[in-house]
């Protein structure tokens, strides 16, 4: 398995560790439920390091980058990131991904760590216009520090207005004593916070500073077991669960970031714009348990009459509602709010009720 900076750290602090996209990363520390509360009512910090980068430069940067993502990337001034995805030729997603515009021919993209190797050839294979690329993910490391107290936390280690810096926004200077750490208002939670992105060589010192500046606050660090539980709170969706290679951004609900724009012909966009025009045969949707029980991941998803229709996608006991949750594929008559649906856990088949996102408020 492949480490991340922060590795060591994760074992010695106790963390219980398991392999996730090839690295050895922490899953839990002091439980998933305890972490969850303290992102939501704190601050706590994920070792996000395994994620991949790449950058994109050169004058031909913006014509690639409006061509292989779904949203209009040339609405983008620099300091400004874009939640989009990589369209596949077939109607599926490559990868879910956030872009972040330095200047008007350099950009930053964010990809998953279990895809950094397919969206890196992905990019690569349908770079006819001849951008500069560069593979950056292993010279690259990345902590989100979440929560309502993250700014306060922050702001300890610079001189730069964090509070200054609007939802999908980002600058870079100086963070903790290093230069050109890159200091983003983004994250996967919804609790509030920041990812901030630095040299593998300054990880620990930059460790450090965080949870000095952040032991009034009652920091912890956290793990992926909470990671998940605070996206699926607020809806956000997963790749290899919710988004993957057979699924459309406009089955998906993703249909705000696919941008049918003049003079952007992206991957397979005559396909999904006659999906956008005609319809979809299912639709993503959140629900919450009516009946007592947990939704897991495969479980099957039943229509009013007991028959299949999907499957869950993603599933769990929501920590601040107590009650189930998840998110799924149904047919498109049961994709409307409120509508009931059935869930077999297991040969018992219990109520549901499609719900939108966020579970959190």
């Amino acid at each position: 398995m492949k480490s991340t900076p922060f590795t060591e750290k994760h074992i010695s602090l106790g963390a219980k560790m398991h392999e996730f996209a090839g690295y050895n990363m922490p899953i839990e520390y002091s439980g998933i439920i305890d972490e969850h509360i303290t992102v939501c009512q704190g601050v706590g910090v994920f070792d996000v390091s395994h994620m991949g980068e790449f950058w994109v430069k050169g004058p031909q940067a913006l014509p690639f980058l409006q061509k292989v993502t779904s949203n209009d990337v040339s609405v983008l001034t620099p300091g400004k990131v874009q939640y989009t995805c990589f369209p596949n030729e077939t109607g599926g997603i490559v990868d879910d991904l956030l872009v972040y515009c330095y200047e008007p021919e350099k950009y930053l993209l964010v990809v998953n760590a279990s895809n950094i190797e397919k969206d890196w050839n992905w990019c690569v294979s349908h770079n006819t216009e001849g951008a500069e690329l560069e593979n950056s993910s292993d010279r690259m490391a990345q902590l989100a520090v979440q929560g309502p107290k993250a700014l306060e936390v922050l702001q300890k280690l610079t001189d730069i207005d964090l509070a200054a810096i609007p939802y999908y926004n980002f600058t870079h200077g100086a963070f903790a004593g290093e230069a050109d750490v890159i200091i983003s208002n983004t994250g996967y939670t919804g609790a509030g916070g920041f990812e901030i992105y630095f040299y593998p060589e300054a990880a620990m010192k930059i460790w450090d500073a965080v949870f000095e500046a952040g032991a009034e606050f009652g920091i912890k660090p956290i793990g992926l077991g909470a990671r998940d539980t605070l996206r699926l709170e607020m809806g956000f969706c997963l790749y290899g669960n919710d988004l993957d290679d057979t699924t459309s951004p406009i089955e998906a609900g993703l249909g705000w970031i696919t941008k049918f724009v003049d003079g952007k012909d992206f991957v397979n966009r005559a396909f999904l714009a006659q999906q956008k025009a005609e319809g979809v045969t299912r639709k993503l949707v959140g629900f919450e348990m009516v009946d007592r029980g947990i939704p897991r991941h495969g479980y099957t998803l039943l229509d009013a009459e007991g028959e299949p229709m999907g499957v869950v996608t993603s599933g769990t006991m929501s920590p601040t509602r107590k009650i189930g949750i998840g998110l799924g594929y149904v047919k498109p008559e049961f994709s409307k709010v409120g509508t009931e649906i059935g869930i077999d856990m297991r040969g018992r088949k219990l109520k549901a009720v499609v719900v939108k996102p966020p579970f959190r408020k």
